[in-house]
C-alpha cells in the first residue's frame, strides 16, 4: 500500500479552507487544473470522494470534514514539533488542555488560572467523553487531561493520575427551599438536580437507600454547568461540589444546606510520560496541589 502523499493533503487542506477551486489554487501559486488533479489523486487514494461540487464551491463531503479534522491535527503536530525542538518562544506550541465535558467550568477556571496570567503561555481547551480525551493523550494530542477518576488499567497507556484537587458534595440551593428539620425529610419533600457523574451518583443513591426513601429526581444532568443553571431557576436542589455554584453561593442567590452528605468528588490531572513535555505543565499541576 503506498503512503500518503501530504503534499496532496496540504492542497486538499487550502482547498477546503477556501471553499473554491480558483482562490486555492492563487494562494498556492498553481493553476486550477493542476490543483484538481492532485485532489483527485488524494480522493483515489483515500478511496473516497472528499467535495461535492456545487457550481464554484467545493463543499465537504462527511468524509472530507473527518480528512479535514486529520489534516488540521497532522500540520498542528508538524508545528508542535518545531516549536518544541527548536525551543523558540515566538511559535512555543499552546498548552493542550483536556477536560470532560461533565467538568465544573469553574473548576477548569481555577486550575487555568495560574497561565492565564501568563502573556507566554496560549491555551487549546477541548472537552469530550473520556475515552476520546485519552484517546488524544495517548498520541500526544493533549497535555493533559482533567477528570474525576484516574484512568483504569484496561485503558493500555502508561497514564498518570494526579489528584489535584478535591471537594465536599453538598446540597445546594434557594434558600427558601431549606425550611425542613432533616435531610431525610429535605430530600423527601424538595426535587432534586442530579448529575450523572458516577461518583456522586453511586454515592448519592447509597445515602438515599440508608434513609429508605427515594427523592423525586427533577433532573438527571450530565453537564455542571447545566446543574448550575438549573439550581438557579429554582428547579431543585444540585448535588454537587461547592465549586460548580460558587458565585450564586458567594452573591446569596443560592445556599448550601447544613446537611453533611459524606460525600467527596476528587478532581484529577492525567498525563502521559513524555520526552517533551509543555514547559507551563509542570508549574500548573504543583500550583493546582
Amino acid at each position: 500500500m503506498a503512503d500518503l502523499n501530504y503534499h496532496h493533503l496540504r492542497y486538499f487542506r487550502e482547498v477546503a479552507r477556501e471553499g473554491n477551486l480558483t482562490r486555492a489554487a492563487a494562494r498556492l501559486n498553481l493553476s486550477q487544473s493542476a490543483l484538481s488533479i492532485q485532489i483527485k489523486l488524494l480522493e483515489d487514494r483515500l478511496g473516497t470522494l472528499l467535495f461535492d461540487r456545487s457550481g464554484r464551491q467545493m463543499v465537504l463531503t462527511e468524509a472530507g470534514r473527518i480528512a479535514l479534522d486529520h489534516a488540521d491535527r497532522i500540520f498542528g503536530t508538524g508545528q508542535e514539533l518545531l516549536a518544541t525542538l527548536q525551543r523558540t518562544t515566538a511559535s512555543r506550541a499552546p498548552l493542550r488542555v483536556g477536560a470532560l465535558s461533565t467538568l465544573s467550568r469553574n473548576f477548569q477556571l481555577n486550575f487555568l488560572r495560574p497561565v492565564l496570567r501568563d502573556h507566554q503561555v496560549d491555551l487549546l481547551l477541548k472537552s469530550g467523553n473520556e475515552a476520546l480525551l485519552l484517546e488524544d493523550l495517548k498520541s500526544l494530542a493533549l497535555d493533559v487531561v482533567l477528570t474525576t477518576a484516574p484512568p483504569r488499567r484496561e485503558e493500555g497507556a502508561d497514564f498518570t493520575a494526579q489528584r489535584i484537587a478535591e471537594q465536599p458534595v453538598a446540597i445546594h440551593g434557594h434558600p427558601g427551599r431549606f425550611r425542613h428539620a432533616s435531610l431525610r425529610d429535605l430530600l423527601l419533600n424538595e426535587p432534586v438536580i442530579l448529575p450523572t457523574e458516577s461518583s456522586i451518583r453511586t454515592g448519592f443513591e447509597a445515602l438515599v437507600a440508608g434513609l429508605g426513601i427515594r427523592p423525586r429526581i427533577v433532573a438527571d444532568v450530565d453537564d455542571m454547568a447545566m446543574v448550575r443553571l438549573l439550581a438557579r431557576e429554582d428547579a431543585g436542589l444540585a448535588i454537587a461540589p461547592s465549586v460548580v455554584l460558587a458565585d450564586e453561593i458567594a452573591s446569596g442567590m443560592l445556599a448550601s444546606s447544613g446537611f453533611d452528605l459524606d460525600l467527596v468528588e476528587s478532581f484529577y490531572a492525567v498525563t502521559v510520560p513524555r520526552n517533551f513535555p509543555h514547559p507551563a505543565l509542570a508549574g500548573l499541576l504543583a500550583a493546582a496541589v
